[in-house]
């Protein structure tokens, strides 16, 4: 028991330091020399580094932040097929699964690179779907696009998404931990999105390719 809970505590922890990885902050470092958390929302998320660095730099970070939370799933997935040993038992998959991409999701807005800063872990928890149910992240992918198109504002996408999200697992029939899963990220990403739902009540959020008017203090919490 002790060294499964070792080798669980393990991959756990790979999803954490993949979630962590500040991929907004180093491109805002790397290109401009500047603190993504000083500029915009304060987040290191491919929104605002879109807003702030351009379309290549925000096409890129988001591409990288949904890579990091498929390859945190694909790492347990890969290690079930290819060991071959019962150092874990197969009915411990879906629920470590569960745990590394909370660890994913979670590592991505509190990374420990960044003092615990980061996004809002809607790119990163796209890639855990992704790679954990593929359809179900196609679908909420879909949805997201389609809220996009026709509201031109991504936080609003990316709420709807997160909402979305569980329905489609309950109609996929999706085990118990990865609907766990699915609502745990959901609420967390609607929770991030705080600042963003305030301000689409005002009307002040602003569209995709819009600068926010105000720049935002470093604050984890935005």
């Amino acid at each position: 028991m002790l060294t499964i809970m070792a080798i669980s505590g393990l991959f756990i922890l790979i999803g954490y330091l993949l979630g962590s990885i500040p991929t907004g902050y180093l491109a805002g470092k790397w290109l401009k020399g500047i603190d993504i958390r000083q500029e915009g929302s304060g987040s290191t998320g491919a929104t605002n580094v879109l807003r702030t660095l351009g379309k290549p730099a925000g096409i890129t970070v988001l591409l990288f932040d949904v890579l990091k939370g498929a390859l945190a799933v694909m790492i347990v997935k890969i290690a079930y097929l290819l060991l071959q040993v019962d150092l874990i038992p197969l009915t411990w998959q879906a629920w470590l699964v569960l745990w590394v991409g909370v660890a994913a999701i979670f590592g991505h807005s509190r990374s420990i690179f960044l003092n615990f800063t980061g996004g809002k872990s809607v790119a990163t928890s796209l890639g855990v779907f992704l790679a954990m149910t593929p359809l179900v992240g196609l679908a909420t992918l879909g949805t997201f696009l389609l809220v996009l198109g026709l509201s031109g504002i991504v936080s609003l996408g990316s709420i709807i998404g997160a909402i979305a999200i569980n329905i489609y697992m309950i109609m996929a029939h999706a085990p118990v931990p990865y609907l766990i899963l699915s609502i745990f990220a959901g609420i967390y990403v609607i929770v991030r999105h705080q600042a963003n739902i305030e301000r689409l009540l005002q009307g002040t959020e602003p569209k995709i390719g819009q600068k926010l008017e105000t720049v935002m203090p470093l604050n984890p919490d935005q």
